[in-house]
């Protein structure tokens, strides 16, 4: 009889707790109807913050199968999927903060994903009681860029931080090149130096480079003054900026970290080889563009893929020993594109 009473009392709470949540789904639904009637503007923001939070929870399983296969198979990040392995790299679209420092270690890839956890965890917790929901949309409404994470922006939203972004990397552009012509003049053999001097100023006259003229000078970011580890530190910071890295760090830290993060693009670089371009959607295509430094937002699908397929042709050519052009590449063929 106990044993009846206990199975008797189970089903009655799941049939209070199912009629509870049946009550508060139509409560909600017509909340979000009155929303949509009477604050088309906020019921967008409200929409983008159910569907954020839904993504947000994908993501996280996603992630989350991703590291036991790699740890069940024992594989590294790079040889993962291009998708698996653009997943776990940090989404550009949102912190812009940075992608690994070893390039055998998923932690760099977790700890960003965790950062942009964090930043959510406020969120939601601000929306757990009824109706709350009213505050986040005002923070979301006044704050998004800074409060929110990707998962939250509006599309236009999206569009709109991926400018500011961009225009904030591109305001140290010309620095870079600045940086490389005058470190050019430092260079002993006056053929290599007149070749890279001559695609400087080409740049800074409005004019884009041939891949054949990169290749030309790729030697000279290997050995000499041109090196990650040598550049000065002025010119280290410009390059970090373009990697949307922070300059304020003592020059042995932004070194490795630019040499890092520019490994880490070449792996993805091999990566995506191996699926094809062709296999890639028009917002993977503008990703993959504005992760390698050319902003994406406003070009065609076409003009997309034949920025990235010179950027491929480039990065498959370059030893990891030739980080460096890599990395000056980010500025040489974005910046009159």
């Amino acid at each position: 009889r106990s044993q009846e009473r206990l199975l008797s009392s189970r089903a009655t709470s799941r049939a209070l707790v199912a009629a509870v949540v049946a009550v508060a789904r139509r409560v909600n639904a017509r909340y979000e109807r009155y929303l949509e009637r009477s604050f088309p503007r906020f019921y967008l923001l409200y929409s983008t913050f159910t569907s954020g939070m839904q993504a947000l929870f994908l993501e996280v399983k996603e992630i989350s199968r991703i590291r036991f296969r790699m740890s069940q198979q024992r594989l590294k990040v790079q040889q993962l999927p291009y998708r698996d392995m653009e997943r776990l790299r940090q989404e550009i679209t949102g912190s812009l903060g940075g992608l690994v420092s070893d390039p055998d270690s998923l932690s760099s890839f977790w700890r960003q994903f965790r950062r942009d956890a964090l930043k959510a965890i406020p969120i939601g917790i601000i929306a757990i009681p009824p109706f709350a929901n009213f505050l986040v949309i005002v923070l979301m409404y006044f704050f998004p860029r800074q409060l929110l994470i990707r998962y939250f922006w509006t599309p236009q939203q999206q569009q709109e931080f991926l400018d500011v972004y961009d225009s904030i990397r591109r305001d140290s552009y010309p620095d870079v090149v600045q940086s490389l012509a005058l470190a050019a003049r430092s260079l002993p053999e006056p053929r290599p130096r007149e070749l890279l001097q001559q695609l400087c100023s080409q740049v800074q006259g409005g004019a884009r480079p041939h891949l054949a003229q990169l290749l030309a000078v790729k030697s000279l970011f290997s050995g000499s003054p041109l090196v990650l580890n040598r550049l000065q530190v002025d010119h280290v910071r410009a390059l970090s900026q373009v990697l949307f890295l922070t300059p304020h760090l003592p020059a042995v830290l932004l070194r490795h970290r630019l040499l890092s993060h520019i490994l880490e693009i070449r792996h993805l670089d091999r990566a995506l080889l191996r699926l094809g371009l062709g296999q890639l959607s028009e917002e993977e295509l503008r990703a993959a563009c504005y992760l390698r430094g050319l902003n994406s937002t406003h070009l065609g699908r076409a003009e997309c893929r034949a920025w990235l397929e010179q950027w491929l042709r480039l990065s498959c050519e370059l030893q990891a020993s030739e980080a460096s052009l890599l990395a000056h590449s980010m500025v040489l063929l974005s910046l009159n594109y």
